[in-house]
């Protein structure tokens, strides 16, 4: 091909699908004799289950079945090995511990207690409102601060400590020590979790909605006793998930139990209500920064400590301080993470996890320092610039944060920012100007594909990888008609089962740089092969050396000799030639990989009306080579309108006195709409990491999220002079000591 494919900006290949109604999600699944199941949820936060009254559910018209801790099927825990990066293809994980129905104790409020089974999903709702249970409710402990005065916080790990910070910081020239908190946030894609679980003899075949089908494969098969082959979880189409479907949670294991018991396939969806319940959530978190400078305004001591809620039996840690170890150069750092238990359910990752807190706190407590070295806060940035990663003592794969700031503020029109508090401003609106930069490590994990040139002229590809709406399916035909020449409509991609070879979870922004290795390598393989085809007796290019044979748009050539793919396999009679291949991690990594942005925001703020809205954003990103920028480009865009609830209007509120949630639908838990969306310009830098793949891509669906909420808090700030350290950033916060006149 005369020009490559990789980096342009092809459309989704599903893309038709979707919006025909073609593509199916978990929940439209409806395979013969179906049955639906509906969840009776704890209306207590903590205590036993004292009765539990299922005779008029069970006379309800429909029903078939009800399941609760009295009758629920055998299952197993999973195994304690924890998992990890180098296990991505064999590991199991289920971020809620205790097993569904395992016992009559409840943890959290929402906790499933019985399962309802019924003919259609009218007879089972109606049926499930009809199971009466009571409880021996006991005292509740609602939150972090409640958590801290019940027990001292755990050990959570995951910490660093370099050079002498307590000295440091005692010694420094300009101090901050400030504390900085965020809430609950609770990951609502617009697809609910959904299973759907039927059982061909001991064979479990499931459909879900997650973002790790193998992992799902190897959990699912730990808890039924059986070994993973007799298991295949389906999920070719994800309606997103940001985190809340990578692992396995209490539905699928009673979906799936359900099923088994009463011999049907059985679909069962959680409501919206129990999405803020029982399929995890961005813990709460309190964060202590401690930062020094010296007289010229360089980092002498950084401690970032963290503290963060998990349920009780869970150990989940929100790494905040993951970021603060590496993003600037400082000799003297400590890094420290805290679990504190209350009666929530299982936390578990959300979109940049760890990062999106932790950066909240850390770009926030840098403005400060910044402030009070009389520094700007770009100029403050670029002077504490880390020229290699300290934490680890290697120099980066690639990184060009010093360009995206550079850019960033050059596109954005930092250099009109006047410093002075509320001095700018635009007839009623004061406008502030904040930034913040980004920061995710990149990985790349093992991942496994096949790939199959067939007689039709066609390519097809099989892998394991799902595809959560980032536009996986597109990435991996680019790979493919890169290699091959033949166009992106000739490429048939099959993802998210877990018969095909394994991939790794889509989570993490490794799936495109740990896959594209594997299907580049599969695709040379099967070409390979098409070439030795080719040069055999009868396949066209006789005493042609198959290395001698080129490939180029869909055709193999040689000298004067050309032939299309298809006309080898089809005079030799072959159905096709194929490839299958692996690969795995960096081995003994001589450096360190990580992606790099920055992030420039204005707000306006009318006092008059109480108004606050983020107006514009400029987001420079550097990720390595991008290879579709119009997917790209979206996954940055949709991070920083995540990260924009994030700031201005996402918390999960639960009643300090018995730990309900009480908002826990999407009326009352806020969200950015239309209406609150600003203009946003994103610029990729696209230089290739050749250290980390071959097509030098690092991910790139996390990083837009971390810092966005940081710099919308520093503009807030330049415009309001309230430094809110509390998200959401609120307008009652904004008010706070505002005089106000009565009437």
């Amino acid at each position: 091909m005369s020009e490559s494919i990789i980096g342009g900006s092809p459309r989704r290949i599903d893309g038709r699908l979707k919006v025909t109604g073609q593509a199916l999600y978990t929940a439209d699944q409806h395979p013969p004799g179906m049955l639906f199941a509906y969840g009776v949820f704890s209306t207590v936060a903590s205590g036993s289950i004292k009765s539990l009254d299922s005779e008029a559910a069970r006379r309800s018209t429909g029903v078939i079945d009800i399941l609760h801790h009295g009758n629920f099927p055998e299952a197993f825990h999973t195994s304690p090995v924890p998992f990890s990066l180098a296990g991505v293809l064999t590991g199991t994980r289920t971020d809620e511990k205790r097993l569904p129905f395992e016992d009559e104790r409840i943890l959290y409020a929402g906790q499933f207690v019985a399962l309802v089974i019924a003919d259609t999903f009218e007879h089972v709702r109606e049926a499930a409102l009809k199971v009466k249970v009571s409880y021996n409710a006991s005292a509740t402990i609602a939150n972090l601060a409640q958590g801290l005065k019940h027990k001292a916080p755990a050990d959570g790990g995951q910490g660093h400590k370099r050079g002498d910070p307590v000295a440091a910081f005692d010694n420094g020239v300009q101090q901050v020590d400030q504390t900085y908190s965020t809430p609950v946030q609770t990951h609502n894609p617009m697809e609910m979790h959904a299973t759907v679980a039927m059982w061909e003899g001991d064979r479990l075949v499931v459909y879900e909605a997650t973002q790790s089908v193998v992992v799902q494969r190897n959990t699912l098969a730990q808890v039924f006793g059986l070994p993973p082959e007799k298991v295949e979880v389906r999920a070719p189409f994800i309606g997103s998930g940001f985190g809340s479907k990578l692992w396995v949670w209490p539905h699928c294991i009673a979906a799936c139990a359900a099923a088994k018991k009463v011999g049907r396939p059985v679909q069962l969806v959680v409501p919206r209500a129990q999405m803020f319940t029982t399929v995890g959530h961005r813990p709460q978190t309190r964060q202590r920064m401690r930062l020094a400078a010296d007289a010229e305004g360089k980092l002498v001591s950084l401690r970032h400590e963290s503290l963060n809620t998990a349920g009780f039996g869970d150990k989940y840690v929100e790494n905040c301080g993951g970021m603060s170890a590496s993003l600037y150069a400082c000799a003297n750092v400590e890094i420290s993470h805290g679990i504190v238990q209350v009666n929530r359910g299982a936390p578990t990752s959300m979109r940049a996890p760890g990062a999106a807190p932790g950066l909240f706190a850390l770009e926030s407590a840098i403005d400060e320092l910044a402030e009070k070295c009389q520094m700007d806060p770009l100029t403050f940035r670029q002077l504490n610039y880390a020229e290699h990663n300290e934490q680890d003592n290697l120099p980066w794969s690639s990184n060009h944060l010093r360009e995206a700031l550079e850019q960033g503020a050059q596109r954005f029109g930092w250099a009109t920012r006047k410093a002075d508090i509320g001095s700018m401003r635009d007839g009623h609106e004061v406008i502030g100007y904040g930034m913040a930069q980004c920061n995710w490590d990149a990985f790349r994990t093992p991942a496994q594909a096949r790939v199959a040139i067939k007689s039709d002229g066609r390519a097809h590809v099989f892998c394991a990888a799902q595809d959560i709406g980032t536009g996986t399916y597109t990435v991996i035909a680019q790979c493919v008609s890169e290699l091959t020449g033949l166009s992106m409509d000739k490429i048939d991609v099959e993802l998210g089962n877990s018969s095909f070879p394994p991939a790794p979870v889509s989570g993490g922004s490794w799936l495109t740089a740990s896959v594209l290795p594997a299907v580049a390598e599969a695709t040379r393989k099967a070409l390979e092969q098409l070439k030795g085809f080719a040069a055999s007796e009868q396949g066209g290019m006789a005493n042609v050396k198959p290395e001698a044979i080129k490939v180029s748009n869909g055709t193999l050539s040689a000298g004067d000799k050309r032939e299309d793919f298809a006309n080898v396999l089809k005079r030799l009679k072959i159905a096709s030639a194929e490839g299958e291949a692996s690969t795995g991690m960096v081995e003994n990594p001589k450096h360190a990989f990580s992606s790099f942005g920055a992030h420039f925001v204005e707000v306006r703020w009318d006092p008059g009306i109480s108004r606050l809205r983020v107006a514009r954003v400029v987001s420079a990103i550097d990720v390595g080579k991008i290879v579709n920028a119009k997917t790209a480009r979206n996954q940055v865009e949709g991070a920083i309108v995540m990260a924009i609830g994030m700031a201005l209007f996402e918390a999960t509120d639960y009643d300090e006195r018995n730990a309900m949630p009480v908002n826990n639908n999407y009326a009352e838990y806020v969200v950015p709409v239309h209406a609150d969306q600003p203009e946003i310009e994103v610029i990729l830098l696209d230089y290739p990491d050749y250290h980390l793949n071959e097509f030098g891509a690092r991910g790139i669906g996390e990083i837009g999220v971390t810092g966005l909420a940081a710099a919308v808090a520093n503009a807030v700030y330049h415009a309001t002079g309230k430094r809110v350290r509390d998200l959401p950033i609120s307008l009652e916060k904004l008010m706070e000591g505002v005089p106000t006149t009565s009437a």
